[in-house]
């Protein structure tokens, strides 16, 4: 069974913030800077460290 990246991510978002609860601030301070990380100059040092 094939299931999309971005599928499994929100599902696994959604049950982590219903279990752990943590504050809404520090949510959106990591959604903020994994997405400005993945625009970043080290985009590609994460990349070759994350495969």
């Amino acid at each position: 069974m094939d299931v999309p990246l971005w599928f499994a991510v929100v599902v696994v978002g959604v049950l982590g913030v219903k279990l752990i609860r943590p504050p809404l601030w520090l949510v959106l301070v990591l959604l903020l800077g994994g997405y400005l990380l993945a625009d970043s100059l080290l985009a590609p040092v994460i990349d070759t460290a994350v495969k």
